[in-house]
């Protein structure tokens, strides 16, 4: 087993534009795979960021010739769907052939919920639904 170096692309704290530089940048400096945060908020008002992870990647792609780069960690069940995921994903490594790896996990609520008032008015929708089916004879 050898030991790899790999280079944090904090999405929550850099403009889409300077994280594709920090990828030129690492693949410079040697290393050989980067990690990108996938979160829809940025953890703390003082963060500021989040861009939309799949459009970074495919820059990096394009800016980079040598780095591998996978997501840490997207998550496919709460705010996009896994068929999303999955499409995103694959268009990916079709621009990174053997240079991208696709890291998921569950998320978490705070910076995955993106209308949390929109879970309400579908449970709301539903039980109205419901009482106002055509009853079966």
């Amino acid at each position: 087993m050898t030991l790899a170096l790999g280079y944090t692309l904090s999405s929550e704290e850099q403009s889409p534009a300077d994280l594709v530089r920090q990828a030129q940048m690492a693949e410079d400096a040697g290393f050989e795979f980067a990690l990108i945060s996938d979160h829809y908020h940025p953890w703390t008002d003082r963060q500021g960021q989040s861009p939309f992870v799949w459009s970074v990647i495919g820059a990096v792609a394009q800016a980079t010739r040598r780095l591998v780069i996978g997501t840490a960690v997207t998550c496919p069940t709460v705010r996009l769907h896994p068929a999303i995921v999955a499409q995103a994903a694959a268009t990916t490594a079709a621009l990174m052939p053997g240079r991208f790896f696709l890291g998921v996990g569950t998320g978490e609520f705070y910076e995955q919920e993106i209308l949390p008032q929109l879970k309400t008015i579908v449970s709301r929708r539903r039980v109205a639904g419901r009482s106002r089916r055509p009853r079966a004879r």
